[in-house]
């Protein structure tokens, strides 16, 4: 099967050149394409740099702006299935998602599953050097989509995240509303309201030791009215 990690970026100097080589490195052929929102700080010059020494395996598509992590994915997930990918991930560029569990997810997506979550908190709290106040807040938001959706995930809001190219087709992705983090929350449930089988794989997730937090009071806001509208949306089952 063909597999594609996306990575948004945006001012991740410090750590896209370690990140291809990690991924280039593990077993599986893992293909990249990053979707850069013109960083200014030479990010996308970096990996132009990669796409050197390895150009069938390294893609980047480069935005004007930033234009929100979901519209990276949706703009990712587009051109994963023009170019015929099976298993399609997504993942941060910090390391906070420890690449070698790709193959968990990998592993999970060709046997029992459709969707496949890098899942902080399936099996307790798998969280590293992040703020007490962080954390209840991310740890308290998945138990919020649970409740008012009654998804059945322990980690909604997970950013690493593998879906069978099956999923992205039968999901309209010009329909998704959600632009921040609450785009993961979106993705997910609709997956689920669509039938599909959704396993969660435990992760320990690492706080970022280079660069900068994207996350916002605007992007949690987001989400959480977003969630509230989720119940009442209309979607089409198979």
């Amino acid at each position: 099967m063909r597999k594609l990690v996306i990575i948004p970026t945006y001012n991740e100097k410090e750590n896209v050149a370690a990140m291809i080589d990690k991924v280039l490195s593990l077993n599986g052929e893992y293909n990249l394409l990053f979707v850069d929102d013109g960083s200014p700080d030479g990010t996308a010059d970096i990996i132009r740099d990669k796409q050197k020494q390895s150009p069938e395996r390294i893609n980047l598509i480069c935005r004007t702006g930033k234009l929100g992590l979901g519209t990276a994915y949706i703009t990712g997930f587009k051109w994963a299935l023009e170019n015929n990918y099976d298993l399609i991930f997504e993942m941060d560029c910090d390391f906070s998602h420890n690449p070698d569990d790709l193959s968990r997810l990998a592993a999970r997506l060709e046997t029992d599953a459709d969707v496949a979550i890098g899942s902080r908190y399936v099996r307790g709290v798998n969280v590293v050097n992040w703020p007490l106040s962080r954390l209840l807040m991310s740890y308290f938001a998945s138990k919020y989509v649970k409740i008012v959706t009654g998804m059945p995930v322990c980690d909604a809001t997970a950013g690493f995240v593998g879906y069978r190219a099956e999923v992205l087709r039968t999901l309209d992705l010009d329909r998704v509303q959600m632009i921040g983090y609450g785009f993961q929350i979106e993705m997910k449930y609709t997956a689920w309201r669509y039938g599909f089988k959704i396993a969660e794989e435990s992760i320990i997730f690492v706080d970022r030791e280079a660069g900068t937090s994207k996350m916002s009071s605007g992007i949690f806001g987001e989400a959480f009215f977003g969630v509230l509208k989720l119940p009442f949306r209309r979607i089409k089952k198979q």
